[in-house]
């Protein structure tokens, strides 16, 4: 990971004494956090059979609270939600080869010969800074290191034959080159240059200097993880190719771009790329954000055999896996459960320097999210816009003259459920929603949080003459502050509002994101559209929100201490007509179900 460009410093700032009260009342409880300094990618995840713990790492500066010294920290788990974390980096700039970071990688169980009992974990190493998509690239400045662990993860040796890839192949003009991944990918095997009966492959993310963002390919051989080849590079799709509103630009470099392989529910499978697009347009997010974005898209392979001057695959279709300042996605692939599992570095960049100094440490990484690929069957049409125009859907007609719609799916993994085991749990059901200027006689479709840690579930169903539709959310006794989550349904556009920031150092822009619903038809050959279903996950200053398992948004909201202690969640709906009050037929939407669990507690 690059050093980012720094931040704009403001002049004024919070009263002392208020900000003292406030900074370790903004640190999360459930999501995992540094215990002092800089926090950002996660990496090395994975599960060790042999214990039957799970590892993370992050990128750690325990040094200080800015980018810099770049190690890893150490964090293992048994269940993805407690974790014990290791109070030392596991890994730190000490060769001479890294001794400029620690930069991110993976991790795999197993020795570098593929033994068991051991723990592998493969990096870039850094050698000389600075690295930046926008400067000329410095030979020699990355490489590819291992280093091993035989006492679950404690303590970690690093190879003598470091580097074992000494940097990018020597005929590419790169613009970046790091982040190694591996994964299987059989298609490999009928690659020149792949190593021999190997499908295991290492992706470094990186670009091609006026050419487009990529994935460098490499076999490697599982029989000894020092071995690797190159075979080409991933895919050719040009600088700053922006599909739609529904893809984003897709930049000019890419970051830790993962490889996962999926099936439809007809076990078909797919090939996506997770990745962090650098150089991306910033136009209508948040000022202080980097000019990046968290993607994904879907390839497949190139017909016939490719050569390391033609891509191996071609774009099929793109989205956005976070719509805002989650990033660094890095995931692995769980045997217990048979899933891909996904975490990503959800930033601290609403925050000023001087404020963010002061608090000690930045940044958090996500709840654990879970991929697969969502497929809706006999779908007729999108609320407003046509198929064709949303360029993160694959589309395929079937013989009723409807399609079949895939596209990536990303939810919450299920094991965060168990949070919910000392919450209180609110319920409501079938209500008529009512527009903003009715609620103070709706009480009925609002519940009181007393804690800064809670998760809702909400199912609505959107009738046509809708023009908007969520819920507000209260914060404090006197409810003049307010976090807005809502759907435009004619712009198609989710939306997140937050309150007015506790001071001017804090950015409190909306954030926003595409998001239709689907039409489709049921077996009695009747149009139904999809519900709203809104999932949101509050811990104290990280808001995570999932709507339809398809749209993600993750966001900070600051509030000053009063203001944590009581909210109240309000839904609430526009559109109709304002001047009577709507029955439950005839209401603008319909809360068919909401479940709110308040006090969620890592045990």
């Amino acid at each position: 990971m690059h050093c980012p460009p720094p931040l704009s410093d403001h002049t004024s700032l919070l009263h002392q004494e208020t900000f003292s009260e406030q900074t370790e009342q903004w640190r999360p409880s459930f999501h995992i956090t540094a215990r002092n300094g800089w926090l950002n990618d996660p990496c090395g995840l994975t599960y060790d059979p042999t214990t039957g713990l799970y590892h993370l790492s992050f990128q750690w500066n325990p040094k200080g609270n800015d980018w810099g010294n770049i190690s890893w920290a150490h964090c293992t788990s048994s269940d993805l939600l407690t974790w014990k974390q290791a109070q030392e980096p596991c890994l730190t700039p000490s060769a001479e080869y890294d001794r400029c970071g620690v930069f991110t990688g993976c991790r795999r169980p197993g020795t570098i010969y593929g033994e068991s009992g051991a723990l592998t974990t493969i990096y870039t190493s850094v050698k000389c800074l600075p690295i930046h998509y926008a400067r000329p690239y410095v030979a020699g400045s990355e490489s590819i290191s291992l280093a091993t662990s035989t006492d679950g993860g404690t303590t970690w040796q690093r190879l003598e034959c470091n580097p074992i890839v000494p940097g990018p192949p020597d005929h590419l003009s790169v613009t970046g080159w790091r982040d190694p991944f591996i994964a299987q990918w059989p298609f490999i095997l009928q690659q020149p240059g792949a190593l021999a009966s190997s499908d295991l492959c290492g992706f470094v993310s990186g670009g091609i200097v006026g050419e487009t963002p990529t994935v460098f390919v490499y076999s490697v051989n599982p029989q000894d993880m020092r071995e690797w080849s190159y075979v080409g590079y991933l895919a050719h799709i040009g600088l700053h190719s922006r599909p739609s509103r529904w893809s984003g630009d897709l930049g000019v470099n890419w970051e830790v771009a993962n490889f996962v392989s999926l099936t439809d529910d007809q076990n078909r499978p797919r090939s996506f790329i997770i990745m962090g697009a650098e150089g991306v347009s910033t136009r209508g997010k948040p000022r202080r954000r980097a000019a990046r974005a968290q993607l994904w898209m879907s390839i497949e392979p190139s017909p016939g055999i490719g050569t390391q001057q033609q891509p191996l695959a071609t774009y099929a279709y793109s989205g956005i896996f976070d719509h805002g300042c989650g990033y660094a996605a890095n995931s692995f692939w769980d045997p217990v459960t048979s899933q891909h599992v996904v975490y990503c570095w959800i930033a601290e960049d609403s925050l000023s320097d001087k404020i963010r100094h002061q608090q000690g440490w930045s940044g958090t990484l996500s709840i654990p999210r879970v991929v697969n690929i969502m497929t809706l069957h006999r779908v007729m049409r999108a609320r407003c816009a046509e198929l064709t125009a949303i360029t993160s859907i694959e589309s395929e007609a079937d013989f009723r003259g409807t399609c079949t719609v895939r596209t990536l799916g990303i939810r919450p993994d299920a094991r965060i459920e168990k949070l919910r085991s000392n919450a209180h749990r609110s319920h409501l059901a079938n209500m008529s929603l009512q527009n903003p200027a009715k609620l103070a006689a709706s009480l009925g479709t609002s519940v009181s949080i007393t804690t800064s840690k809670w998760e809702l579930q909400a199912e609505i169903s959107v009738r046509k003459d809708c023009s908007q539709v969520g819920l507000f959310i209260d914060h404090g006794i006197d409810a003049q502050r307010r976090t807005t989550l809502s759907w435009n349904v004619h712009q198609e556009t989710f939306i997140i509002t937050r309150p007015s920031p506790p001071a001017p150092e804090i950015d409190h822009d909306p954030e926003s994101a595409p998001h239709t619903l689907f039409t489709y038809e049921t077996d009695q050959g009747e149009p139904r559209e999809e519900t709203l279903r809104i999932h949101a996950f509050w811990d104290t200053s990280v808001l995570e929100v999932f709507v339809n398992e398809r749209t993600v948004i993750s966001t900070r909201v600051y509030l000053m201490p009063a203001d944590q202690k009581r909210s109240i969640l309000q839904f609430f709906a526009m559109g109709g007509d304002v001047q009577t009050q709507p029955s439950v037929e005839d209401s603008p939407a319909l809360l068919l179900e909401a479940n709110i669990w308040d006090g969620l507690v890592a045990t």
